[in-house]
């Protein structure tokens, strides 16, 4: 349909924009939403050139409590009908939770949570009009595992997004409208720099770092299937059955050689 859109936070670079080329790919038309308006106008101007579908953007910075509803009445005064909503902005906090000011906590929760329960409470009764909706909410093998030394609200609030997603899905799957927890482990992204961990994430082994492409790739092929959840490539699939079954001690002990710093006292 010609005003059906795909909208993705996050979409500035990462696997937010690599989802937001994906779905272009397929030929849904896209909506890109981040806080940095020029890179924004830019990858905008490269979907819609490289794959002919419609491409637009709008600045908003999800850690402002008004910014879900600035985006949602963006979409329609545009008349924009969002079938697919890609909750996906996210970042995070290296100084130690005692250390971290309790206003940088809020912002945090907000742009990792509370943004995406107002975005999809925004557009789920169109989505319920239309009988038809497709949600994805960027989780993280973090999910699955005790929560780490670093980036300590990290880990619970995606464990709190994968619940918040499997509640979209008994309260709305009757109304065709189905929600993916779309959960990756290590990626190559700007997402460790900018959260001040990316010593940390060079020290982890290549074989547990994977391009933000592939991520892309497996998650939207998920969405659009409907699964309630998906954790790409077959290494982290292995690793989050093995987290299961592991005792909290050993994950730990693993963790302080596989993901150094995490576990770290």
């Amino acid at each position: 349909m010609k005003n059906s859109y795909a909208l993705v936070t996050g979409a500035s670079s990462g696997i937010g924009l690599e989802i937001s080329n994906e779905l272009a790919k397929q030929g849904f038309n896209v909506i890109l939403t981040a806080r940095r308006e020029d890179k924004l106008r830019n990858e905008a101007e490269k979907i819609q050139r490289k794959y002919n579908v419609a491409a637009d953007f709008i600045s908003s910075d999800l850690s402002d409590i008004d910014a879900p509803n600035k985006i949602f009445n963006f979409c329609e005064q545009k008349n924009y009908q969002v079938d697919i909503l890609v909750n996906n902005a996210g970042y995070g906090i290296k100084t130690s939770f005692h250390e971290t000011p309790m206003e940088d906590e809020e912002k945090f929760i907000r742009v990792l949570g509370t943004s995406v329960i107002a975005l999809s409470k925004a557009f789920l009764p169109k989505m319920m009009e239309r009988n038809f909706g497709k949600i994805m909410i960027v989780s993280s093998v973090a999910a699955f595992a005790p929560p780490s030394s670093i980036q300590a609200l990290y880990g619970p609030i995606k464990t709190f997004m994968n619940r918040f997603s499997d509640s979209l899905n008994i309260n709305y799957n009757d109304h065709g409208i189905t929600s993916t927890a779309v959960c990756p482990g290590f990626t190559h992204t700007e997402f460790h720099t900018a959260s001040g961990v990316q010593d940390e994430m060079d020290r982890v082994p290549g074989f547990l770092k994977f391009s933000a492409k592939k991520i892309a790739y497996e998650g939207v092929r998920a969405t659009l299937k409907g699964k309630p959840i998906c954790v790409p490539t077959r290494t982290y699939r292995a690793l989050v059955f093995l987290l299961k079954l592991m005792p909290n001690w050993f994950i730990g002990l693993s963790g302080k050689i596989l993901a150094p710093g995490r576990y770290d006292n």
